[in-house]
């Protein structure tokens, strides 16, 4: 079985859904990240990003499906990450993501049906239950993992935004397209 042919299969319960996904939701510690956290010396706490992540993240809004990262931390490191990825919708420091998640989207004219959100511990519970469709690594908190509408095959910090990414692509008809795009020298350069 193919990548393709096995997003295919994790998908076509929630195509529908998918395909109405208009801003994609991430948080960062245990999906964009493996959760671990090393702090230096001077107290800031390293992070690690899967390269892959990001062409998934850029893709999605460059074929118009809004991308926003929502974590309850404030880091440098994240800031950065998200900037070089053209993110604009960063909300650092998020302390409730609930009420972080819906504002944003009714700024943004989107409903709470038109997100995803993808999450692995408690705090991030109350979001993937209120948006359209939720997702979590196979790494996440098990009580959370239960309730997800889709479990990735991948642990956080190792491509979960990317196979997010590639879902939702493939849910909208979109997934060629996008990877044509990715294939130009103009991709990586216009940001």
């Amino acid at each position: 079985m193919t990548y393709l042919d096995e997003l295919e299969k994790i998908i076509a319960p929630l195509r529908n859904e998918l395909a109405k996904v208009r801003l994609a939701i991430f948080d960062v510690d245990g999906v964009l990240t493996n959760g671990q956290l090393c702090y230096e010396a001077g107290g800031e706490s390293i992070k690690i990003f899967h390269v892959r992540d990001g062409v998934g993240l850029k893709l999605l809004q460059d074929m118009g499906i809004a991308v926003a990262v929502v974590t309850a931390k404030d880091s440098e490191m994240v800031a950065r990450r998200v900037k070089e990825l053209g993110i604009i919708h960063y909300v650092p420091g998020a302390k409730n993501k609930l009420d972080t998640v819906i504002q944003l989207a009714e700024s943004l004219g989107i409903t709470k049906g038109e997100c995803c959100f993808t999450g692995d511990d408690m705090v991030d519970l109350p979001v993937m239950q209120a948006v359209g469709v939720s997702f979590c690594p196979n790494d996440a908190y098990p009580y959370v993992a239960e309730r997800a509408n889709i479990q990735l095959n991948v642990s956080g910090g190792q491509g979960v935004a990317r196979m997010v990414c590639d879902m939702l692509l493939l849910a909208s008809n979109q997934y060629d397209a996008a990877y044509q795009l990715a294939s130009t020298e103009a991709f990586e350069r216009q940001r």
